[in-house]
């Protein structure tokens, strides 16, 4: 059985709609976009829960086909290996059972988990790739719509195994059989050839197939520009074409945001070495990736990573850095499968920085602490920083400091838990230590993941300073309970001055967390009025009292700040200025809405939203006063600026109930009427359509510009008010416009607006 996936979609999303699931059948073909568009809180939301909707209703096609595209997003751009393999090797498992073995997307499951392998280690899962590809390849059409995928996954199996120049045979055996069947080769397909190419050394036959696949469709097609672009610059960077690999080469806010393409970037960058800017930054930013691609579980990406920022390294005189990438790639080596060659690149690494010279310092090493401090810290350069402070830290307190924190800057905070760990537990008395270097050595523990180290320096410490430490430990993994008990326990074992200052905060915002703002708020008070508070404190404050309700509370923590409130008491309810406000979705995306502030901490919603969410125009909610976006610099461009602000919680429900009208988009002026209309009553529309949504006229079937959107009415205004409104309204227009929910509700004209919806193909 051979059906295509989208037509399958496209059905079962019709029948769906028959059955009354519209949103699930709205979710089902979303699922795909999704994952292309980058979308991934959303998916990651969504996908679970479709799937889980699908086993209930007894679909096991909707639900594979939910939880693939689930996997997708999570080993395609966001290039996850070992933390997805064992659902990889689920969903596989799923799609041979007998209800849904004949499922379109079975062939999809099984290349999902040759992915998932070839991320955690591409050699190692060769040849059991290329047994589970070869299988599912075995009597597969090349016109199906399965073959590109498989056969790509097929050739890249083919090179990690060292069979180049079969892959590269493979690869021209496939695209002739696929034009054969008059069938597109897709351009990963086509991609995968050119690494092949690559990698057999046949550079120039690489560049001429890159060349001609350039118009090929791609199967993501979201993604395929800036791909092309990296390997682009690898195969021009391969043929010593430096100058067009670097124009080729997609910059690093572009593929910081792709995992996937992570290693192929890093690869065209070290070959480019000598014409692009191998910078600090650019360590530091590898060094990011590896640690990504740790906790994903990409074993050998992040092996292939510390080798080229090690030799990256070289090139800018970092021998320590050059040293500390050695041991990591070293250390990954035992997570691989296959490790041939690695050891001698590691090897080779390790004499590289026993050859490199570093830099001389700035100064005599006694006054290397002034020097830093006084160094420009926009040019500085850090790594340099870290090699000359090295023979002082350990032994200088001052210089141990700023040596730790720059390599945790850097993205070596285990180096510096190592040298902090001897300086303040080894070498001294931990009991006795300065509380900032107490403050530096947890810092540094969470940022390095040592928890177990940092609670066994905890039972070193006197109980206040002990309790903090495990306070501020539970606060970095968002333990909020456990946050409140240990500032708590702080604060009752006599913590005093800074110690005292940082548990009454991590108690006021860990109850903030767990709901209790009256807490929260009574405690940042007792700072504000002490004056040992500052700004910040006041701000958080507001925030709790007005979500508590507190309004005496709020005006005094306003007049701290110097900002007038018209009224004297009660609710703080006044007409400020427009805002954004940032809000959660149930799918776990976001969602802008125009608002007006009413107060230091509180917006009223302006816009209608649609039936289902958790909030809508006329509700008040409270906000975080501290801007999402710095406001522009420019006057011209501030004067039509509206800042955005974080949703906190909801304060007060308006009540209002939103009703959905859809249609083709009447003329300039009874549109214009049509909003005076409803602007006359304060019931607040919001068209949520743009200029692309078309619906079909009934007769001719041209095209016409349509429009839909959402009305918002306060309580109290019945279904049928609304519906009398807009059939008044609308009754001149050339094409009636519907709105079926409102009908139903008010049990007025049903069939009516049932035809329209369907001859207008709403």
């Amino acid at each position: 059985m051979d059906v295509d996936i989208w037509a399958w979609v496209a059905d079962t999303q019709r029948q769906l709609h028959e059955a009354g699931n519209t949103g699930l059948a709205i979710a089902l073909g979303d699922l795909p976009a999704q994952a292309f568009e980058g979308r991934y809180a959303q998916l990651d939301v969504m996908a679970p829960a479709v799937a889980q909707q699908a086993e209930t209703l007894e679909l096991p096609w909707l639900e594979l086909f939910a939880r693939h595209w689930h996997l997708v997003s999570r080993i395609g751009d966001r290039a996850q290996g070992a933390a997805a393999l064992g659902d990889a090797e689920a969903l596989v498992e799923f799609a041979h059972r007998e209800d849904t073995k004949e499922c379109p997307s079975v062939p999809a499951a099984i290349e999902a988990l040759a992915v998932a392998q070839a991320n955690t280690d591409g050699p190692g899962y060769a040849a059991e790739r290329l047994a589970a590809l070869g299988a599912a390849l075995d009597g597969l059409r090349p016109d199906s719509p399965a073959y590109c995928g498989l056969v790509t996954q097929y050739i890249a199996a083919l090179a990690d195994k060292g069979e180049v120049e079969q892959a590269v045979t493979y690869y021209e055996s496939a695209v002739a059989g696929r034009r054969s069947a008059d069938g597109q080769v897709s351009w990963e397909l086509a991609a995968a050839g050119v690494r092949a190419l690559l990698a057999a050394g046949r550079t120039m036959e690489a560049l001429t197939e890159l060349d001609a696949a350039k118009e090929f469709p791609a199967d993501d097609p979201v993604a395929k520009d800036h791909r092309e672009g990296v390997l682009r610059a690898l195969v021009l960077a391969s043929a010593g074409r430096k100058a067009e690999g670097l124009e080729a080469l997609p910059d690093l806010d572009v593929v910081g945001e792709h995992p996937r393409d992570w290693v192929e970037w890093a690869r065209a960058v070290r070959l480019l070495d000598g014409v692009i800017s191998n910078t600090w930054q650019l360590g530091r930013v590898l060094r990011q990736w590896m640690s990504y691609f740790e906790a994903m579980g990409v074993h050998r990406g992040r092996v292939e990573l510390a080798l080229i920022a090690g030799e990256l390294a070289v090139a800018r005189q970092g021998v320590w850095q050059v040293r500390a990438l050695a041991d990591l790639a070293e250390a990954w080596l035992g997570d691989l499968r296959v490790t041939e060659g690695l050891p001698e690149r590691v090897a080779a690494l390790r004499s590289a920085a026993d050859a490199a010279v570093p830099p001389p310092p700035p100064g005599p090493q006694p006054e290397l602490v002034a020097y830093f401090d006084a160094a420009d810290g926009h040019n500085a350069d850090p790594e340099r920083w870290v090699g000359w402070l090295w023979p002082l830290s350990g032994t200088d307190l001052e210089a141990t400091r700023r040596h730790t924190t720059t390599l945790g800057f850097l993205g070596y905070a285990p180096l510096g838990a190592d040298i902090l760990w001897k300086t303040i537990v080894d070498d001294a008395d931990p009991a006795a230590a300065d509380d900032e270097d107490v403050a530096y050595l947890t810092g540094v523990l969470i940022e390095a993941e040592q928890d177990e180290r940092l609670e066994r320096f905890a039972a070193m410490l006197p109980p206040a300073s002990s309790h903090l430490a495990l306070s501020r430990l539970h606060r970095a993994r968002e333990r909020w309970a456990e946050t409140a008990a240990e500032a708590e326990q702080s604060l009752s074992s006599g913590a005093q001055g800074a110690v005292a200052l940082e548990a009454r905060r991590l108690l006021a915002g860990a109850a903030q967390q767990l709901g209790d703002n009256v807490k929260g708020a009574a405690i940042l008070r007792e700072l504000v009025e002490s004056d040992a508070g500052e700004e910040e404190d006041v701000w958080r404050m507001i925030v709790m009292a007005t979500a508590s309700e507190d309004w005496a509370l709020v005006r005094e923590g306003a007049a701290k700040l110097g900002m007038p409130i018209e009224s004297a008491e009660g609710p703080i309810e006044e007409e400020w200025h427009l805002v954004r406000v940032v809000l959660p979705v149930s799918d776990g995306s976001r969602r802008e809405v125009l608002s007006v502030r009413t107060g230091p901490a509180t917006a009223r919603l302006l816009i209608p939203q649609p039936r289902g969410m958790d909030y809508n125009a006329g509700d008040i909610v409270v906000i975080d006063p501290r801007p999402l976006e710095p406001v522009p610099d420019n006057a011209e461009e501030q004067e039509n600026y509206v800042i955005p602000f974080a949703g906190v919680s909801m304060l007060r429900p308006g009540g209002y109930t939103s009703w959905f009208f859809d249609g083709a988009a009447p003329s300039e002026e009874d549109w214009t009427e049509f909003n005076e209309v409803l602007a006359e009553r304060g019931w607040p529309m919001w068209v949520y359509s743009d200029e692309n949504y078309s619906v079909t006229h009934p007769s001719s079937g041209e095209r016409l510009q349509g429009v839909y959107g959402w009305i918002a009415v306060p309580p109290g205004v019945e279904a049928v008010e609304l519906d009398a409104l807009l059939d008044d309204a609308t009754e001149r227009w050339s094409h009636p416009l519907a709105w079926l929910d409102l009908a139903r509700s008010a049990g007025i004209e049903v069939e009516r607006h049932e035809r329209i919806t369907k001859e207008y193909g709403l």
